[in-house]
């Protein structure tokens, strides 16, 4: 439970059609099987006590007391263990019979959920035998004790408050307004499905598509737990399609046609960050809803869900080429979109041979094509210096023929000796004088530039860069429209490298390919035989690292402790702990101290869930303080 992950198993057991003491018997295997796994919330399937397909046999006093002698022995087996088991079964109240689920822990009911929306349709009458949920909530005698019973009841956790539970079953999810709507805006983050979904062909990608776009919508953890082999195939054939989604992902699937747990985490405190973060999301403060507390042992929980080392990249390759013509479209239609409204003669991009500014020409390329524009009015500047290579200048001045703009070479060392010389500037000191002088001069140069040519400059830097403040204030860092600023360094080489993969020309594809070859570096400082001596990832640390830090430290706001917990996990074989602790400090360090930067930042074009922009997505004063984030980081050596 530490850091907010609830370790969660759906599970379908072997199902005998009206046989309660096998199916209970089952039911405490997998309570037993899931306690061993430290499982602290378990879901069972629908009616699961006595089997969904009973038809009419569930009329039969007979079959109902079998189930409540079932579930009794349910609850007896939770015993001694804090995990809360949701499980199905039909209840006899007020005449009526109703499809339910009890929630159970340590001995206890908690409280019974009655199903809302019965089908009646194709190849379902629930309505048959079940009656509809009622309004509000009532008190049921179950086992000696009154037990809530209602659809209106939040389970919420003591030790974590973000841990709130509420139920709902299988039709109620496919029905145009679920009862979870309703529980989620009253504080639920977690639901449970307890469902009978009978399998057809093509519905386990409908279920998947719904159960990941109700986790999504209601920003929560949703739990399906599925009826499987052993329910009567007289009509329908059922195969056990487990899931478990959060805010949108799947992080867990059964194989349909087989029996078990399926686990994985919930990170519940991701969760209520990001209803927090949504101003949009509605809360009704649990207004006509029953709270019933309950408690938790607060230990580690194991992870096993995935959690990637690259946020930025997709995973699948398909998906991965698919989100890179995606970005570069974007990047493309609002380079497009300021040209045109500033009636740009020329657009300037300064050229470097790295990896970045390549990309800022790929884009520039995209956009003079939309345009319908000849290629020529793209200025590119190569503006060597003290610690320009062969390398870098060879690759950026055969970048620039290949891709047929306008190339201007222009050496900077003679401007920038007079400038030393202007302010009395010793030049054999190596210092951030004699590094940032170089980068304010080769902006001076590109806005001069685009002053003659009538056009604009085209930024350059990237958003690992203004994470850390990697960019000199007024040099690199000033632009008239930053194409590439909300895009992280470990998407820029994935960017560049779909550019060449994709490039017809043969030089073209072999020259960015080298690009991506080349350290990272911004080659302010002199080369030692040729080689570039200044690489950016010695000194502030590996971008993968940072890109890492910054997606689930800003962009989910989790605690230093968490996110280096996290990295550990994500990074096993790559990066030890210790080397991710010092790399992590450098982060929040630098993050906080460079907030000057990003409160001027040009405007650019937002791609993906994080932007620094100071007008879009991150406000923060430029004076804050990182004691706290650098302080809990010391408390972990």
């Amino acid at each position: 439970m530490k850091d907010g992950f609830i370790k969660v198993a759906v599970a379908t057991p072997p199902v005998k059609v009206a046989d309660c003491v096998y199916n209970e018997e089952q039911a405490a295997a997998m309570i037993k099987e899931a306690d061993g796994h430290q499982v602290q919330l378990l879901v069972l399937p629908e009616l699961y006590l006595t089997g969904y397909t009973c038809g009419d046999l569930f009329l039969q006093g007979t079959l109902l007391e079998g189930a409540l002698q079932a579930l009794k022995k349910v609850v007896e087996t939770s015993r001694e263990s804090d995990m809360l088991v949701v499980v199905g079964f039909p209840f006899s109240f007020g005449g009526k019979l109703y499809n339910c689920a009890a929630v159970c822990q340590d001995g206890e009911v908690l409280g019974l959920i009655p199903k809302s929306i019965l089908p009646n349709y194709g190849e379902f009458y629930e309505r048959r035998q079940f009656t509809p949920a009622f309004d509000g909530i009532k008190e049921a005698s179950l086992f000696g004790k009154t037990v809530p019973f209602g659809t209106r009841i939040l389970f919420s956790c003591r030790e974590m408050p973000e841990f709130t539970l509420a139920v709902e079953i299988c039709e109620d999810l496919w029905a145009y307004s679920p009862p979870s709507i309703g529980h989620a805006a009253a504080g639920a983050t977690v639901i449970a499905n307890l469902s009978a979904s009978n399998e057809t062909v093509g519905k386990d990608a409908y279920r998947r598509n719904l159960v990941a776009g109700q986790s999504a919508r209601l920003v929560c953890g949703y739990l399906y737990a599925d009826a499987g082999m052993g329910e009567s195939t007289t009509d329908m054939v059922f195969a056990g399609h487990d899931l478990i989604a959060e805010n949108g992902v799947i992080l867990a699937e059964s194989r349909k046609f087989t029996t078990g747990l399926t686990i994985s985490e919930i990170d519940v405190q991701r969760l209520s960050f990001e209803r927090r973060r949504f101003t949009t999301f509605p809360s009704s403060a649990g207004e006509g809803y029953l709270q019933v507390p309950f408690s938790l042992d607060i230990h580690p929980t194991q992870l096993t869900r995935p959690v990637s080392s690259r946020p930025f990249i997709p995973a699948n390759e398909t998906e991965r080429e698919s989100c890179c013509e995606d970005i570069l479209s974007i990047q493309a239609h609002g380079l497009l979109k300021r040209l045109d409204h500033s009636r740009a003669k020329t657009a300037v991009v300064g050229v470097s041979g790295g990896l970045d500014s390549a990309l800022a020409l790929l884009v520039a390329i995209r956009a003079m094509d939309l345009a319908g524009r000849p290629r020529t009015d793209i200025v590119a500047a190569t503006m060597p210096c003290f610690g320009t290579t062969a390398r870098t200048r060879g690759n950026a001045e055969i970048l620039c023929e290949q891709l047929g703009v306008t190339l201007r070479t222009i050496d900077i060392a003679g401007a920038v000796d007079r400038h030393f010389a202007d302010i009395g500037k010793n030049p054999e000191e190596r210092d951030v004088t004699y590094e940032n002088s170089q980068a304010r001069e080769r902006t001076q140069v590109l806005m001069d530039i685009a002053n003659m040519t009538g056009g604009l400059v085209v930024g350059t830097g990237d958003l690992s860069e203004l994470a850390l403040g990697w960019a000199t204030y007024n040099g690199d860092h000033m632009s008239m429209y930053g194409v590439n600023a909300s895009i992280p360094k470990t998407l820029v080489r994935h960017l560049v490298r779909h550019e060449a993969m994709n490039a017809d020309d043969p030089r073209l594809r072999e020259v960015l390919l080298d690009i991506l070859e080349t350290p990272v570096s911004p080659e302010l400082l002199p080369a030692k035989e040729g080689e570039i001596q200044q690489k950016t990832e010695d000194i502030v640390g590996p971008y993968e690292l940072h890109d890492f830090f910054l997606y689930y430290g800003i962009r989910w706001g989790f605690s230093p402790r968490k996110v280096l917990r996290l990295a550990v996990y994500a990074f096993q074989g790559e990066y030890d702990r210790e080397t991710i602790l010092h790399w992590l400090k450098t982060f929040y360090r630098r993050f906080f101290t460079q907030q000057f930067k990003r409160s001027c930042l040009p405007d650019g074009p937002k791609v993906g869930s994080v932007s620094l922009s100071p007008r879009g997505d991150w406000r923060m004063p430029s004076d804050a303080v990182a004691a706290l984030w650098l302080d809990e980081l010391e408390q972990l050596h």
